[in-house]
């Protein structure tokens, strides 16, 4: 799961040089990220080289550089093609009636970001907090924090003492847990799932209940 914007070092954003426009050019984007991909999934950070991609992809390293100037920049790309899901998984979930309803679709989308592709995810996660992505922190950040606020708003959500903090303590429980469970390799999505319900769950309506 991508990580909070807050704290981080700011840094000089990582962009690709060369947008594709034609849809010959946007299909080599796509093979060399999945090349990419692949690559992470078999070898790891130890193989993951533009040669090693660019070969994958059938494509020459000048052609990949056409797009990427760098392999951060090709990592970069990686982590938004990836987390695209997520977020349109965030915004079904914002449109649940009911703020339980809202809390399990972002668990939900969590957990299977995690864990669909679980090795891709665990290295793309630690390369993320690696490279200077902060305005693409902020604007996750800002997604999911408005999506919080909404459901905390509908007539269902408990009544916590500070709704901000419940907002940054139940991102907090589902990225800390969703992200340890990848670094552990864990796999079984549902068993995953059930336990990150069960902490967001208990802490906010136990806590309703001055428990």
């Amino acid at each position: 799961m991508t990580s909070t914007p807050r704290g981080k070092r700011r840094s000089a954003p990582i962009d690709v040089r060369k947008r594709p426009v034609q849809r010959r050019s946007a299909a080599t984007v796509e093979a060399i990220l999945e090349a990419a991909a692949r690559i992470l999934e078999s070898d790891g950070l130890a193989g993951y080289t533009t040669n090693a991609i660019a070969g994958r992809a059938g494509v020459s390293v000048g052609s990949l550089y056409q797009y990427f100037p760098n392999r951060d920049a090709l990592t970069a790309a990686l982590i938004e093609r990836e987390s695209a899901p997520l977020f349109a998984a965030n915004e079904a979930a914002a449109e649940a009636a009911t703020c339980e309803a809202v809390l399990r679709g972002l668990i939900s989308a969590a957990v299977a970001h995690q864990m669909q592709r679980p090795e891709l995810a665990r290295l793309l996660d630690f390369e993320e907090r690696r490279l200077p992505l902060d305005e693409r922190d902020a604007r996750v950040g800002e997604r999911i924090h408005a999506t919080l606020t909404r459901a905390f708003g509908l007539p269902d959500a408990p009544r916590v003492d500070d709704r901000q903090t419940a907002i940054h303590d139940v991102f907090a429980i589902v990225r800390g847990m969703v992200d340890a469970a990848g670094a552990r390799g864990e796999t079984d999505a549902a068993a995953l799932e059930a336990r990150v319900t069960r902490a967001v769950v208990g802490y906010l309506w136990r806590s309703e209940r001055g428990e």
